[in-house]
């Protein structure tokens, strides 16, 4: 046992393994505090969402399915970058050492990550509460019921990119890693049926985004409000969250036995 090891177990065990909700509270009040990461989950999804609802325009005497359906798109996407962002500040603090020196304190793994995981959580359903906003404040209808089935279900099913978020942060250690990680969530979603109705791709990508990460969350979330829900959809949520989970923790694990 190395020294640093020995000194953080003559400290003994804490409570729930350290987690406490004043870190939690902490931890949420420093990532609000970052504009870039407000600006990606609040802006671009509202941007995205004029963006593409404007070739829908004339389609408000329909019920405004074609806008609701837009609207909740992009809010499974803004819930997608806050859940990864909030994940993968773990990248960062291994590259500030800040990690390092949690581990000469009881602070417990499972409980630092699952910190880091409802404070991603919390950064996606802000995500989707504010493009449900702009979207309710531009003229989408929807049933209340609708309203919130498709915001629980588009915030409970992104809980896969929380994991993914903590995947990259502690698979590469960068402080710049949403720098690499943004682009690829934008790819990620258009080949995924987000930002472009999968009825609109080549049938050669349909099939292939059934197999992506976003796929599922995305279908689940608009369900709601179109149907369609499908048991490879809810397989695919749960497939894609227990690997990158598994993944993280190994990862996790692997970089923790280092000290």
């Amino acid at each position: 046992m190395t020294p640093e090891l020995a000194i953080a177990s003559d400290r003994g065990a804490t409570p729930l393994g350290g987690f406490n909700l004043t870190a939690l509270r902490l931890e949420i009040t420093r990532m609000l505090r970052n504009r870039r990461t407000l600006f990606f989950i609040l802006v671009f999804p509202s941007a995205f969402f004029f963006i593409f609802g404007l070739s829908y325009k004339g389609a408000r005497d329909a019920g405004d399915v074609p806008l609701a359906y837009i609207m909740i798109s992009m809010a499974v996407y803004g819930a997608m970058v806050g859940n990864t962002s909030g994940g993968a500040t773990v990248a960062l603090e291994r590259n500030l050492g800040w990690s390092r020196q949690l581990r000469l304190t009881p602070l417990h793994p499972l409980a630092y990550v699952s910190m880091k995981v409802l404070t991603s959580m919390a950064l996606g359903l802000i995500a989707i509460c504010g493009t449900f906003a702009v979207g309710a404040a531009t003229g989408v209808h929807m049933g209340p019921s609708i309203w919130l089935m498709a915001g629980l279900s588009a915030w409970v099913c992104s809980f896969v990119f929380a994991a993914f978020g903590l995947f990259v942060g502690v698979l590469f250690p960068a402080e710049n890693v949403m720098q690499f990680v943004g682009p690829l969530l934008a790819i990620m979603a258009i080949f995924g049926g987000v930002f472009i109705p999968l009825s609109q791709l080549p049938k050669g990508l349909q099939a292939f985004a059934k197999f992506t990460p976003m796929y599922g969350v995305g279908l689940l979330a608009r369900a709601p409000l179109v149907g369609g829900a499908t048991m490879w959809a809810v397989g695919s949520v749960v497939l894609w969250t227990l690997l990158f989970g598994i993944g993280a923790m190994i990862l996790f694990k692997r970089d923790t036995a280092r000290v």
